[in-house]
């Protein structure tokens, strides 16, 4: 049987140039990219879906993950969508359901709280201390019979004091998932956050230090959890190519999820970013440390608490000074010397950072009031932003910018 009708592609010129648009290339390298790739027999064309594509050759999706595998010495990886999808799925995957509960930093993004309201559980915020992160001595008198899991919230490219977290978690038979949107590429004793717990969580996104548009990641090195996550993130059962559609192997391998799968293009993006992680880092940490070293001493102000010096990212550097109306003047005398600099102040614009201002979440998990430490220390903190391409150079004067601006308010110790 003759067939007349020959196939073309289904994704094809247009759709690449629609995307080499937002790359900003003005208008004539835009025409002489499309004279370029014109030339080119698309044959049936590419796709952007993972299990579209033929295997071998590797996936962008599978180098992503196998990359992630050896950054961060762990048994498994899994991209997804989005930070909130990794952290839906890890939830899921530790058995957080209707009447279950998971205890939550006070300061970090409503997602992690919002996925547990999502599978039918209740966030339990627990307060912060001085390094912003969850306060380990804080977290016991919050367990309960329906606790199931912690997860601490490395915020703000900082980390949680993760030895005693893991203590208490082992101590009482909770799963730690640890959040790090915020903090990817930091480590803590020596070790990638993330990979420490029983679970980690990233964002992988254009708003993160790493990633270029909506992303995210599992790690784990326990294989039940890893299919735990899979199977939510993947309902249609894909992961578990070959045989998608086979009966369960264990009891509890299989139930309905939902569709976190991280595209084609957005893994070919992000498997590049990974690559970058360990320089952005270190050009963080670096540039904070050099600036942090040369800050002198003032009464009534002091930076906020490191539970790793080593291995905080540090694209944040936070003063804590003793009361707002301080915290006022000494942003105006920052800002003189041209640093730049805030604080939200007692009358600021409410943020889905902080426990209390999670509107969302008020029905589920009423917070208002609950968490004191996290409301004072948000709103009185001063935050300088660390830039990872400052030079040494501009680091010292950054922090005698800072020296200046504070002496003019405070007084020497």
């Amino acid at each position: 049987m003759k067939i007349e009708g020959k196939p073309k592609h289904k994704i094809g010129i247009e759709e690449f140039m629609s995307i080499t648009e937002r790359f900003g290339f003005s208008k004539n390298a835009l025409r002489r990219i499309r004279r370029a790739v014109s030339e080119k027999d698309l044959g049936r064309g590419p796709n952007l879906a993972r299990w579209a594509t033929a295997h071998p050759p590797k996936t962008k999706s599978d180098q992503f993950e196998a990359l992630a595998r050896r950054m961060f010495a762990v048994k498994h990886a899994r991209g997804v969508s989005s930070g909130t999808g990794a952290l839906h799925s890890a939830m899921a995957a530790v058995g957080v359901g209707p009447g279950t509960e998971v205890i939550v930093p006070a300061i970090g993004f409503l997602a992690t709280s919002a996925v547990v309201v999502t599978l039918g559980g209740r966030p339990v915020f627990c307060d912060v201390d001085d390094s912003f992160q969850i306060d380990p001595t804080k977290i016991e008198p919050l367990i309960t019979p329906h606790t199931v899991a912690l997860a601490p919230t490395h915020w703000s490219g900082g980390v949680c004091n993760l030895a005693p977290i893991l203590r208490i978690a082992r101590q009482h038979n909770l799963k730690v998932i640890e959040d790090c949107a915020q903090a990817p590429g930091a480590t803590y004793r020596g070790r990638y956050v993330g990979a420490i717990g029983d679970m980690g969580c990233f964002s992988i996104s254009a708003y993160k230090i790493i990633g270029g548009g909506e992303g995210g990641m599992i790690v784990t090195n326990d294989r039940r959890l890893f299919e735990r996550a899979a199977q939510f993130a993947e309902c249609g059962g894909l992961w578990r190519l070959p045989g998608r559609f086979a009966p369960p192997r264990y009891q509890g391998e299989l139930f309905c999820g939902s569709n976190y799968r991280m595209s084609e293009l957005e893994a070919a993006v992000d498997v590049v970013q990974l690559r970058k992680l360990d320089g952005i880092f270190r050009r963080f940490h670096t540039n904070h440390i050099r600036i942090r070293s040369r800050l002198k001493s003032f009464a009534g102000i002091h930076p906020a608490k490191m539970n790793d010096p080593d291995g905080e990212v540090g694209y944040n550097l936070r003063l804590i000074p003793e009361n707002f109306d301080l915290g006022r003047r000494i942003v105006e005398a920052l800002r003189g010397e041209g640093i730049s600099c805030g604080m939200r102040g007692p009358k600021a614009a409410p943020d889905w950072h902080l426990a209390s201002e999670m509107f969302p979440l008020q029905a589920h998990a009423p917070s208002k009031g609950v968490c004191p430490v996290a409301d004072d220390l948000y709103n009185r903190s001063i935050c300088i932003s660390i830039d990872q391409w400052w030079s040494a150079a501009d680091c010292r004067n950054i922090a005698k910018g800072i020296n200046r601006g504070v002496s003019a308010v405070c007084a020497g110790k």
